[in-house]
């Protein structure tokens, strides 16, 4: 029988607010263990938590970014439960009154087809302490770390609309694009500011009906989500074929051994309104400030780019990817720099050396004058390709000007005729058999003697000069 998927995502999301969620505690994700604690983020007896109007912007920002609509009441339940990262007893979060609902995100399925999926709600709660196991050395014993109890979530809660493992994590992109681009959160799943849980059931094709879910945890990236659906579905698959019954219950994602493991029964505590903080009322005029700090979003600037630049889905796609990305295209191309040259230097030749120098477009250290600065000496043929990328190389590690690294290194291209006549009849007198092979229409001939040209000069010749003196030779 062939079964389809139905996969819906729940994303936690931290806020990058400067301090907790109901505290004055930094939110510094990284710092020593229990360094950022107080009475109200470690619920001492009387401690009374304080509701932060940072969080709640911050929180607004993130739901409108995802086409949310904003309620105009909402409140803070107990979602009760006892676990050791979370001494009180219960969490604050929003069960019955949720910030928003009935939002979006477009993706691109594996087709190239546009889809919505939608997303059911989002809302606001408290993140809980970290447990850290030790094991090593001594008896294991379980530690807890009390910085990130408190820090301010965003849950994401979408519909159940995503059908493939591809669509999960196109779904992630674009969310992570979108909240990245309002500059609410980080949105890293490596560094834990990201986490994202997958509820998976399968049904026979063509059904509408909605079967027993599965909830996969413990997935660190984007592809740890795919990888862990697609394992999912064909454990489910095997079971409903052999008669075995699909239990709700919570699984874990092994990345190592590439399977999902039975964690613990799927327990859902009570979620009863919190007294100690007061419902949130949300004006229309406060509403509207907050749409007005809304950037234009990645759709938008992708379609922008393609009507202004004459940028292709691809280019114009990756170029709006980041915010920061296209802040930096943008600044090129307005420093007189041809776009789609623009997008082959940022994309071919920049990106990658920022990966291998651990460098992102927040702090990247080659600035847009200074690339344009690059691209403009080679459009003006002053440098070739090859040196262009030798420079762009050494701007990393330097504070000069392209055109410093240039004259310091020769790397000036030479563009005189008649020096480069003089070097061509050296290799044509060096090469007979390729001269003999071009005269006879062998084009690969061609290719030969400009890149023996090349290397007589070390790089530094003019290549459309070499062919062009080569073709009025051979006319």
């Amino acid at each position: 029988m062939k079964y389809e998927a139905v996969i819906g995502l729940e994303i936690h999301v931290q806020l990058n607010s400067k301090t907790k969620m109901f505290c004055d505690c930094p939110n510094c994700p990284g710092d020593d263990p229990n360094k950022n604690t107080c009475p109200i983020c470690l619920w001492l007896p009387g401690a009374i938590p304080r509701f932060s109007e940072e969080v709640l912007e911050k929180a607004t920002i993130t739901a409108l970014a995802l086409n949310c609509e904003i309620q105009p009441v909402n409140a803070f339940d107990q979602k009760v439960y006892y676990y050791p990262d979370l001494p009180k007893g219960f969490q604050l979060s929003q069960f019955h009154k949720p910030l928003a609902k009935n939002g979006w995100v477009e993706i691109f399925d594996e087709e190239g087809c546009p889809k919505k999926i939608g997303i059911h709600q989002v809302h606001m709660e408290e993140d809980v302490a970290k447990l850290m196991h030790e094991t090593e050395g001594r008896t294991p014993i379980s530690l807890v770390d009390f910085n990130r109890a408190g820090t301010p979530l965003t849950e994401i809660v979408s519909k159940p609309d995503i059908r493939t493992p591809f669509e999960a994590m196109e779904y992630i992109k674009a969310l992570r694009a979108q909240i990245r681009y309002a500059g609410s959160a980080e949105c890293s799943m490596e560094q834990g500011t990201m986490r994202v849980d997958a509820n998976v059931s399968i049904r026979p094709e063509g059904s509408e009906e909605l079967n027993t879910k599965v909830e996969i945890k413990n997935m660190n990236s984007i592809h740890n989500v795919g990888d862990a659906i697609a394992y999912e579905i064909e454990r489910q698959a095997k079971c409903l074929d052999t008669g075995e019954p699909i239990i709700l219950h919570t699984r874990l994602w092994d990345p190592e051994k590439k399977v999902t493991l039975p964690m613990r029964g799927k327990f859902e505590g009570p979620c009863i309104p919190d007294p100690s903080v007061p419902p949130i009322t949300i004006s229309e005029e406060w509403l509207n400030k907050m749409r007005t700090r809304l950037p234009e979003m990645p759709v938008r600037k992708a379609a922008r780019f393609t009507d202004q630049y004459g940028l292709n889905h691809d280019e114009a796609s990756l170029m709006s990817s980041e915010r920061e990305l296209s802040e930096y295209f943008e600044t090129v191309t307005k420093l007189a720099i041809p776009p789609r040259t623009a997008v082959h230097w940022i994309s071919t030749q920049l990106m990658p050396l920022m990966k291998d120098n651990n460098q992102t477009f927040p702090n990247l250290t080659i600035t847009p004058e200074r690339l344009a600065s690059l691209i403009g000496m080679l459009e003006r043929d002053e440098i070739n390709a090859k040196s262009a990328r030798e420079v762009l190389t050494k701007l990393f590690s330097t504070d000069s000007t392209p055109e410093a690294i240039v004259n310091e290194f020769g790397f000036r291209q030479v563009s005189d005729t008649d020096a480069l006549v003089s070097l061509i009849d050296s290799v044509l007198a060096k090469n007979p058999q390729a001269v003999s092979d071009l005269k006879a229409g062998t084009q690969k001939a061609m290719g030969f003697l400009i890149g023996q040209a090349m290397q007589a000069s070390k790089g530094k010749a003019n290549p459309k000069l070499i062919r062009e003196i080569l073709l009025k030779k051979f006319e």
